[in-house]
């Protein structure tokens, strides 16, 4: 029998069975196809030196025209912007209290390092962030310094108090101290990092995404979400469903963002926006979702108003015959989930519908016009746009639009829609890898409250893989050198190095099940010649592991898999590694599969090749 050759159609299908599905590929983790040939994708490495606090949600980049590079975060906890490395808090504040609301306001227990803290009508919550200033000590022990710093509170005890903890515990109780000239300044109070659910009155606050009615209601607490643009050289964030901020850009980088209700010349700005976004083009501040003109109570909120700030005026949201401030209404769905820029229009989606919001220069400044029905999106954040073509993950498919809606033809559907945890789907998080012309989408598999699994759409070669890496948020950007990502508290560089940070990172591939000669004989394999390129490497003798999962039937074990490894040996003037395996098996048919799983390995497979013989058909 002639030497074998083992090439397969390019991408991973898991929407037949194994044997079906001969040909290709079926499972696969950390992989990547270039040329039709799949390899391990880059590695990611910690960017800077700083921790978040709180889970990220949101990434967003632009550059000063002082040639400041801004990045924009947006956590449960906290509000920052990251330039050269430096993280910087700009959490609005919420209210500052000073005396005699804040004289002599701490109490210590001996031995203890919590500390309570009595501020009549703080209005805080547990994990929100308090700074003080301005406090005498020692108190209880504790030495000054301690006290005059920024605390995450520990527990709400009541209304008028709450605790703190130091870093050194009390060596006396002692009650009512720090002075009178006390300043304790409190940031907005900490968001949900996921999705939470109850029953009854105690289960969450009242309102319109959370509340309860007796005891077997269900409540849902929503994650918080930030969403972000800039505005020439200022940033404007909102939290979704809450109000709008801004942080003005003085090159000093020692300022907090502030309400843009509480500028000068500030005119009917909503009290609270599901998204803002900033029209370029036309340099109109928008807000999708949110309160109607002349209305100051977030209890008037409407999900499918679309209002707009005057033009190059992003604090004057009052209509008038002089200026271009306006709204107008979505007529269908229940509410908009996103609003995404693209080249000439906004695409603005609802829980059923998508439509197109253009700018019309004309008395009517914007209009509307639906693009398509009965479509859905899984969270604001499964969209994006790559090559003039949007791309978004639905409830049950994923769909593209580049001058009409489609279903995008997926063959990982069942195995993406099948494992998801619908419970934590606004956590889906979606982005683009255009170095690889890739589409990453993030989600939480079945059993997993977090993002845990990725799926990838690659536009160039129309092929789909998966694998799992946790990621909360996403962005790559032509103004920074790699694609970066928030994994935990930190943030990563993507596609630089080989390796999971530090630590070694496991990618395989592996084929369906492919017959031997015709299906009937039984074939004894003797060795396999590789084809691999392991260019990009780092390590001294790189390795991967060449495994063969013989079977005689598709519904049966596997039989006694043979893993051979491939080491390159030379890398001038030809790259030179194992030139042949000797291996014995001896089956009906068989499944290839490459891994790797060492430090600074990089590699990508072509078309190895069998050699055997026929041998019977018992």
């Amino acid at each position: 029998m002639p030497l074998q050759k083992l090439k397969f159609t390019p991408g991973v299908n898991r929407d037949q069975t194994n044997y079906s599905g001969e040909g290709g590929f079926y499972e696969c983790d950390k992989v990547r196809f270039r040329s039709g040939f799949p390899q391990k994708i880059g590695g990611w490495l910690r960017y800077g030196l700083f921790t978040l606090a709180g889970i990220c949600r949101q990434m967003y980049n632009y550059i000063t025209t002082e040639s400041d590079n801004i990045m924009g975060l947006g956590t449960n906890e906290k509000l920052y912007l990251e330039t050269g490395g430096n993280l910087i808090d700009i959490t609005p504040i919420r209210a500052t209290f000073v005396s005699p609301d804040t004289n002599n306001c701490f109490d210590t227990t001996n031995l203890s390092r919590i500390v309570n803290v009595n501020i009549v009508n703080h209005g805080a919550t547990a994990g929100s962030y308090v700074t003080f200033s301005g406090v005498v000590g020692p108190i209880g022990g504790i030495p000054q310094v301690q006290f005059n710093a920024e605390f995450q509170i520990q527990t709400v005890v009541d209304a008028n108090n709450f605790t703190i903890q130091t870093a050194s515990a009390a060596t006396s109780t002692t009650t009512n101290g720090g002075g009178t000239g006390i300043t304790a300044v409190f940031q907005i109070n900490i968001g949900n990092p996921y999705i939470a659910y109850g029953y009854g009155w105690g289960a969450g606050a009242w309102g319109r995404l959370a509340w309860g009615e007796g005891s077997l209601t269900p409540v849902v607490d929503q994650q918080r979400d930030w969403f972000m643009d800039n505005f020439d050289n200022d940033l404007i964030a909102n939290i979704r469903n809450g109000p709008i901020y801004i942080w003005e850009y003085t090159g000093a980088f020692n300022t907090r963002a502030v309400l843009l209700s509480s500028l000068t010349g500030a005119a009917s700005v909503p009290v609270e926006a599901m998204q803002i976004l900033v029209s370029q083009n036309d340099r109109h501040l928008l807000a999708f979702g949110c309160v109607p003109y002349g209305s100051s109570s977030a209890g008037d909120f409407d999900p499918l108003l679309i209002r707009w700030a005057n033009q190059d005026d992003p604090v004057n949201w009052a209509p008038s015959p002089t200026n271009s401030a306006g709204f107008i209404r979505v007529s269908r769905g229940s509410r908009i989930i996103r609003a995404l820029p693209t080249r000439q229009e906004t695409l603005v989606f609802t829980d059923s519908h998508l439509y197109s919001l253009q700018f019309t220069g004309t008395a009517d400044v914007f209009s509307l016009q639906e693009l398509a029905d009965n479509t859905s999106i899984m969270s604001p954040r499964a969209c994006i746009t790559a090559n003039n073509v949007t791309y978004w993950m639905g409830t049950d498919k994923f769909y593209a639009y580049s001058g009409r809606v489609e279903t995008l033809p997926c063959t990982l559907r069942n195995h993406v829609f099948n494992n998801f945890n619908y419970n934590q789907s606004p956590q889906v998080v979606c982005g683009t890898n255009e170095g690889w012309h890739e589409i990453w989408w993030f989600y939480p598999s079945q059993n997993s409250g977090t993002n845990d699994s990725y799926v990838i759409y690659n536009y160039m070669e129309r092929v789909w893989y998966y694998g799992s890496i946790a990621r909360t948020a996403w962005l790559d950007t032509p103004l920074r050198q790699y694609p970066q990502a928030v994994g935990g508290n930190y943030v990563y560089n993507h596609e630089q190095g080989t390796n999971d940070d530090t630590s070694a990172m496991t990618s395989y591939i592996q084929t369906n099940d492919f017959d031997l000669v015709d299906g009937d004989q039984f074939v004894l394999i003797k060795r396999i010649i590789p084809d691999i390129n392991f260019e990009g490497s780092t390590a001294t003798s790189p390795i991967v592991y060449m495994t063969m999962k013989p079977r005689n039937f598709p519904g049966s074990n596997y039989n006694s898999s043979n893993n051979p490894s491939v080491t390159r040996t030379a890398t001038v003037p030809v790259e030179q590694y194992t030139d042949q395996v000797f291996i014995r098996a001896r089956a009906r048919q068989l499944g290839f599969k490459i891994q790797s799983e060492d430090l600074n390995v990089q590699w990508q497979l072509g078309a190895p090749r069998l050699d055997g013989r026929p041998d019977g058909r018992r």
